[in-house]
């Protein structure tokens, strides 16, 4: 496994606009579970790229629902990087093959533990806030995956909404 700094970059993520006015919760991950954290875990999926946000946001439909794109501003002191070429090295024990695993069919349909989740695990075991890896959803795109809570003294996570336009609270989508 490999950790690096993250420097100040600019992420994006498309969300549901019913869940625009709590952007850097990653509630909704940690209700169901996500690529690399188990339920429970908060994570906040965000992407290096516009385009893989909005490609990730619509997955396999050719049309997009309706959606609020959000940018942030993060810094990390540790994040694990796992994209496709840097995975390719003897720095990674196999596991992390299961990274771009049918995650969400091993779950939801066999009642199978996704053994992408253990990645999230060790990742945070070793101090890492977050983890890179490739997109599935846009070829040559990257995933940022962050996990909230684990967010130390030197991460900064920041929305960018100067002129407030983000909803305040759950009662504009009422």
């Amino acid at each position: 496994m490999i950790a690096v700094q993250l420097p100040t970059t600019t992420v994006y993520r498309v969300h549901h606009p019913r869940w625009a006015h709590t952007p850097s919760s990653g509630a909704g991950a940690a209700s169901n579970g996500g690529r690399l954290n188990r339920p429970g875990i908060s994570a906040l999926y965000l992407s290096l790229e516009e385009a893989t946000a909005l490609s990730e946001y619509r997955q396999v439909s050719r049309l997009l629902p309706p959606g609020t794109i959000v940018s942030y501003e993060v810094s990390l002191a540790s994040v694990v990087d796992a994209t496709d070429g840097n995975r390719n090295t003897e720095e990674w024990d196999d596991i992390w093959q299961a990274l771009h695993c049918d995650w969400r069919n091993l779950w939801f349909q066999q009642r199978v533990e996704p053994p992408s989740w253990l990645l999230g695990d060790l990742a945070m075991e070793a101090g890492a806030a977050g983890i890179l890896f490739s997109s599935s959803a846009e070829p040559g795109g990257t995933n940022l995956v962050l996990f909230t809570e684990a967010l130390g003294p030197d991460d900064a996570l920041r929305v960018y909404d100067p002129d407030g336009r983000l909803p305040k609270d759950g009662f504009s989508w009422a």
